[in-house]
Parts: structure tokens; sequence; C-alpha cells
């Protein structure tokens, strides 16, 4: 049987990930491979690396990618650190918490859990209250929840941690490149990132970093396992009999990555060349810049929402600025609507989990995806596919909203058309 050549449709991709890749990161994936270990090859490893450190607002010695989709990231730094019996609190606000739950538990864990409605977030204070109840080895928490569209205040939690001398622990997939992460300054332990997402590189990689106090934790395991620990600390660590991958050891990575070199695995190299690109372009257009780019093409997205006479869901004050629930109106069907923007207008929005399963879209504006000429063509078809669906649409007051929101805003921080 003859297979054709591929051809995949052009899309305009508005979910919470993955979203359209940045054309500069995918003509760098077409560069010639190079091998691991050549001293071209390591010199990019060591630019993604200080990149990340960039990115992520930190001078952690170590930052780089783990190999895998932005799950791997979360086993990486949680299998490295944790071991059988040690106490983890997972607040849960959202379908992935519940993933951190699950990770936590495989690898032996305590876990304790706190859970607070879909569309809220936890006041930091009730955290921490929970915090000292439990005297956890571990918290780890989502930042930005891409099932709800909120994004969990951090600071305080972060603070708290380190007087309590609490690890902390961080997904921030949905939030790195496209809103302010601090890591340093929030006193983040480990925290996981994303490509897919607001770096507009492709799904495959997760960059973490992690500080001193994790990397005391891994050292004194690896101790153990070369024979050079004392019988002390030999006798207890066999005794809890740790679980660690092989291919998640942050120890063995960090053999990889550092100087030593030693090999683990093949590298990635075609990705290692994207999420350089990414990371490079993020850093010349400049943090603060990128933000609030994300923040304005989200409220023009918000405005023509409201206009369009749809309600928003879930926490305003702590909403995820990349990524904008709509609540399906009564008497919709909310699959067919988002068939029609992929069959009609080649646009792709998301449906969400769980509890809110068939009650809300998502839109996601991150990266490369959050450009003028994708909010405005996505509301225009939404209002078309509607009016078409039976809703009684604010016929034409979207895109004006939206406007509206554009007018004065866009020689501020450069998002006319074409722009991104």
């Amino acid at each position: 049987m003859a297979f054709p050549e591929l051809h995949t449709p052009m899309r305009t991709i508005m979910t919470p990930g993955p979203v359209e890749v940045d054309p500069r990161v995918l003509r760098a994936m077409s560069t010639p491979i190079l091998g691991q270990f050549d001293p071209a090859f390591t010199t990019i490893m060591n630019e993604v690396m200080e990149m990340l450190r960039l990115v992520f607002q930190t001078k952690n010695k170590w930052a780089f990618p783990i190999d895998g989709t932005s799950r791997s990231g979360n086993e990486a730094i949680l299998c490295s650190i944790i071991e059988p019996g040690d106490k983890v609190l997972v607040p849960i606000f959202g379908r992935f918490g519940h993933l951190l739950v699950e990770i936590c538990e495989r690898y032996g864990a305590e876990v304790h859990t706190i859970e607070c409605s879909w569309g809220e977030v936890f006041d930091p204070q009730v955290v921490i209250k929970e915090i000292k109840k439990v005297s956890p080895k571990i918290t780890a928490i989502v930042h930005g929840e891409t099932s709800t569209g909120c994004m969990q205040p951090l600071k305080e939690i972060g603070v708290a941690c380190r007087e309590l001398d609490v690890l902390l622990v961080v997904d921030a997939v949905a939030s790195i490149g496209g809103t302010d992460v601090k890591v340093d300054e929030w006193c983040i332990d480990g925290l996981i990132g994303g490509t897919q997402k607001c770096l507009s590189v492709p799904s495959g990689m997760a960059p973490i970093t992690y500080n001193e106090r994790i990397e005391k934790i891994i050292q004194s395991r690896k101790k153990v396992e070369r024979g050079i620990a004392t019988e002390e600390d030999r006798q207890k660590v066999l005794s809890h009999r740790p679980i660690i991958s092989n291919y998640f050891d942050l120890s063995m990575l960090q053999d990889y990555w550092g100087p030593r070199r030693l090999n683990h695995h093949t590298e990635a190299t075609s990705m290692i060349y994207a999420l350089r690109e990414g990371l490079r372009l993020v850093l010349e257009e400049g943090l603060e810049k990128r933000f609030a780019r994300h923040k304005i093409h989200e409220s023009a997205l918000v405005a023509g929402v409201k206009a369009m006479g749809l309600t928003l869901f879930g926490d305003q004050e702590n909403k995820l600025p990349c990524v904008t629930c709509i609540g399906i109106p009564e008497g919709i069907d909310g699959e067919a609507v988002r068939g029609m923007l992929l069959n009609e207008f080649s646009i792709e929005i998301a449906s969400s989990f769980g509890p809110l399963h068939g009650k809300i879209w998502r839109i996601g504006t991150m990266g490369f995806s959050c450009r003028k000429e994708n909010i405005l063509f996505v509301l225009a078809s939404l209002e078309a596919v509607l009016l078409r669906q039976g809703f009684e649409v604010n016929r034409g007051e979207a895109l004006q909203a939206a406007l509206d929101v554009y007018v004065g805003k866009t020689e501020k921080v450069g998002v006319g058309r074409g722009s991104i």
C-alpha cells in the first residue's frame, strides 16, 4: 500500500495547548543534526540552560529540559525527591492537581489533599494553614490551571514553605512565557514548564529548574547508590526502598547536562534547536513586553465575548491571562459549535474536563497564537456559528468591543496586525 506525502490542514489553533508554533522555531528544527557530544551541540545545550534561567527568573544552577511532554517534568522532579512514606500536600483546584496526586502516589508518598471548587483558587492562608497542620516534606501545586482558566497566587505560599522548611514544587506548564513567574522571589524550589503552550514550541520537552534544597536530596540519594554514604544513612534509605525512575533520575540527568557530559540518553537534537529558538524569541521580545501582549489580547477577547452576550466562567480576579473560559449557553450544543468552527473556519477551541465537560469552552491565547488577527477571527467566527446554532447574539458587537480595546494600546506594546 502506497501512502501519500504528508499534508496537514492549516489551522488557527486557539486552545490551551498545543498552540501554533512560531515559523522561526519550525525553521530552527530543520537545522542539520549534530552529535550529542559535538562541542557545537554542547554549546547549544549550555545556551539553553542560560536562557531558561532568564525566562524562569532564577539564579539556580540547574535549569534544563526533560525529554518528554510536560508531564515528564512533573515526574522527574517528584520521583527524584519522594521516598516512600514522605508526606506530600497537593492543593487541587482543577484537573492537573489530580495528576500531581497520582504521580506522588505512584512513588509511595503519603498524599494529603485539599480541594476547592473548579473555577476558584485557594486563599493562600488556607494552604498555609494546611501546610502547618500536615507538616509535609513537599507541597506540590499547579500555578496556571488550564482546565478552569484560573491562576493560583504563589508568593505567600512560597515564603511560608521556606520558613517551615517545606519544599515547594510548582507546575507552571501553562504560565511560563505568558505571565510572570518569579522562581527565586516566590521561593519556589522546583518548577516545571512546558514547550507547547506560551513558549510556542512543539510538544515534547519539559523545561525544569530546581535549587540547592532539592539538589541536596538528589545528591544524598546518589551517595547511597554509589556506596559512599554512612552505614546509618544506607540503612535508612534501604529500609524505605526508594523508587526512582531511571529515565527521569535527576542525578543522572545532572551528569548529562553538567560539565561531565556522561551519557544518559540520546538528546532530542531538533527539539533542543526548537527550544533554543523559542527561548531566544521570548527574550528578544522581553518578558514584560511579552506579558503585556498576552494581557492586551486577553482583554480584547474578554471584551468581545461579553459584548456578544456570552458569560465568562471562573474567578476573574485570579484568571489565567492566556486561557479564557466561556459558559456554554443553555440549549446550545457545545461540541456542535466546536465542530463547525473547525470544519467551516479551520479554528480549534477546546472543551474541558471532569465536572466542566460540556459546560464551558476554553480559548487559549498563548505565545504565537496570541495575535490580534487571531482574536478578531475567532470572535467573528464564533458569532457566525452561534447564530447558525440559534443563539441570540448581539450582532456585530463583539468585534467592535475588541477593537475598542486595541485602539490606543497597540502602539504601546506592538500588537498591531501581523505582529505576534
